[in-house]
């Protein structure tokens, strides 16, 4: 699906059209226990030494009003409960192409910031041999807006209020600050690793209390400076 987000104190939109989406996992320490007790495969409680990163692919993007879909071909595996998940998050989008980026200069390479819904499908996640592929990249499995606010227009995106409302009522509640490695950091590790191109977007992890999502449910995520994402969730067999 072609996602365009209205520019925040602009009257463009901006296509969101990335070669990549990448993504990190256990950047918040009070994330990191909640995974060990889902039993996501390879996690402990040892604190990253280096940023987690694993890959959305472009077919999860959807805008803020669109349902994410929970696919009905999950059934036929017969778990004793299937378990698709939100997750808030902060994610930037990069201005241009880049590679080997100092700390120093990372924010001079992002374009702007916006929410993204991380969701995961914790059967797939946990069981699949070749790792959480399949269950972070199933379409409409990442929700992105509900603007884009351009690195100028926002004042400290290391101190945001990030929140997660699932019907109304709020499951995460963190701050940005509470990373455990930094918007600079996270760029410049990257960067070592990957070019980066114009229109890549970076999501920066969840923080604790990531839950289930089921049909009819409400997905509301929130961050400071940036507005509220929101998606409704329904199953494809409905």
């Amino acid at each position: 699906m072609s996602v365009q987000l209205p520019i925040y104190n602009s009257n463009e939109l901006y296509s969101v059209n990335p070669q990549k989406i990448i993504a990190l996992g256990l950047n918040y320490r009070d994330h990191i226990a909640e995974s060990v007790s889902m039993k996501a495969k390879g996690i402990t409680h040892d604190i990253p030494t280096e940023p987690i990163l694993f890959s959305k692919t472009p077919n999860v993007l959807i805008p803020s009003g669109v349902s994410i879909v929970i696919p009905k071909f999950l059934k036929s595996y017969q778990f004793e409960q299937i378990r698709t998940d939100y997750e808030a998050e902060l994610a930037f989008i990069m201005k241009d192409r880049c590679k080997n980026i100092s700390e120093e200069e990372a924010y001079q390479h992002i374009l702007g910031f916006t929410c993204m819904n991380d969701v995961s499908q914790r059967n797939f996640q946990t069981s699949d041999k070749s790792g959480w592929f399949r269950g972070k990249s199933l379409d409409t499995f990442g929700p992105i807006g509900p603007l884009l606010v351009l690195k100028e227009d926002l004042a400290n995106p290391q101190n945001l209020r990030i929140i997660c409302r699932l019907n109304g009522k709020i499951v995460q509640d963190s701050n940005t600050k509470h990373m455990i490695f930094s918007i600079p950091e996270i760029v410049a590790f990257i960067s070592r690793n990957f070019t980066l191109e114009p229109g890549d977007i970076i999501s920066t992890g969840t923080p604790s209390g990531v839950g289930t999502i089921k049909h009819g449910d409400m997905v509301e995520i929130e961050i400071e400076g940036i507005g509220i994402l929101r998606n409704p969730v329904i199953e494809e067999d409905h």
